[in-house]
């Protein structure tokens, strides 16, 4: 029998055990101790463990941060949890200046081993200062491993993996991703860094999404499958490594690449990918690379124009016609949402 977990429940289970392969992890943060335990990822382990290693902390990121790196220094690995990524901003000074140059500065004979979890919000009115994307920010500095799972597998796998490595990891997790079920093995187990994966193979046009834009591609894919088109869809898992080799493998394949990202196109995510591409094998592509995202300008709060502002899989299957030089034979069906947030936290 499968054993399914949602995306939250794996991330609770990653914690737990964890914490008990090491007694060095521990967990902090705003609202990690709460009831509600951050959507319930940390309640568990909070549980099990106490306040002794999960415990709440006050708001003020950038001093938060420096204490994870001070812990990490000393032999501690901590778990630094964001119920919104938007507020990480707050403690980019010690993430980029501080633990991503560290290892670098000391030649490597000192390294700073601790997680950062940020929750990328959307909908429900979490408006233009709760609703961002930050990836690319990260991702541009050397040092850093920036993850993104898009299922309840990989960010169990991330997480354990993330509580073993000698650096500074960022995971950011979307929260339209909390309640959908994956398989996910009760023992422990780790996913590499840096190794994307094929999640839907495809012929005629490959795309590479983060996030929640996996799930968004998916549901893509499937409708256009009705008029023949196959697509191929890839999951980084990492932005940062970013597996080039498996994107460039699959462009070369199908001649056709859509990136689909869960923030803006300006220098971001998906800008690199067609990069990417661009400098490696141009000669492959039959159609201009289409690229998926947010439109220029900040997250709205009212849910009628949050239906406009974020994109699916609608943006996608528009897309995919248009790269496959093909005019819908059908129609785009009212696919349901697996989303139970209600908001605001």
């Amino acid at each position: 029998m499968n054993r399914q977990l949602t995306y939250a429940q794996s991330i609770a289970e990653a914690l737990v055990q964890g914490m008990e392969q090491d007694p060095n992890v521990f967990v902090f943060g705003l609202g990690v101790d709460d009831y509600k335990g951050i959507f319930g990822t940390t309640r568990a382990a909070f549980e099990k463990f106490g306040k002794a290693r999960v415990f709440d902390a006050p708001a003020s990121e950038g001093a938060l941060t420096g204490v994870a790196i001070g812990a990490a220094l000393n032999g501690k690995r901590p778990v630094l949890v964001h119920a919104r990524n938007d507020f990480m901003f707050l403690a980019l000074d010690q993430l980029i200046n501080n633990a991503a140059k560290w290892k670098y500065t000391y030649n490597g004979k000192s390294t700073v081993p601790f997680v950062t979890r940020g929750i990328i919000g959307k909908g429900w009115g979490q408006g233009p200062t709760h609703s961002q994307s930050i990836q690319s920010i990260f991702a541009h500095f050397p040092g850093l491993v920036v993850a993104m799972p898009s299922n309840a597998y990989d960010i169990k796998g991330i997480i354990l993996q993330s509580l073993k490595v000698d650096c500074p990891v960022v995971i950011l997790e979307h929260r339209s991703l909390y309640d959908i079920k994956a398989e996910v093995p009760q023992n422990p187990y780790t996913v590499d860094f840096g190794k994307a994966n094929v999640v839907r193979e495809g012929s005629d046009v490959t795309i590479v999404a983060s996030s929640l834009m996996v799930f968004e591609s998916l549901k893509a894919a499937d409708v256009v499958a009705r008029d023949g088109i196959q697509v191929e869809v890839i999951d980084p898992v990492t932005i940062q490594p970013l597996d080039e080799k498996t994107i460039l493998r699959s462009v070369a394949k199908t001649g056709r690449l859509i990136c689909a990202d869960t923030s803006w196109l300006r220098c971001g995510f998906s800008a690199e990918v067609a990069a990417v591409v661009a400098e490696n094998i141009p000669q492959a592509l039959k159609a201009p690379v289409k690229r998926i995202g947010f439109p220029e300008c900040p997250s709205p709060v009212s849910k009628a124009l949050e239906d406009v502002f974020f994109p699916s899989y609608r943006d996608i299957v528009s897309a995919i016609y248009a790269v496959a030089g093909k005019e819908p034979g059908v129609d785009i069906p009212n696919l349901q949402v697996v989303d139970s947030f209600k908001g605001p936290y």
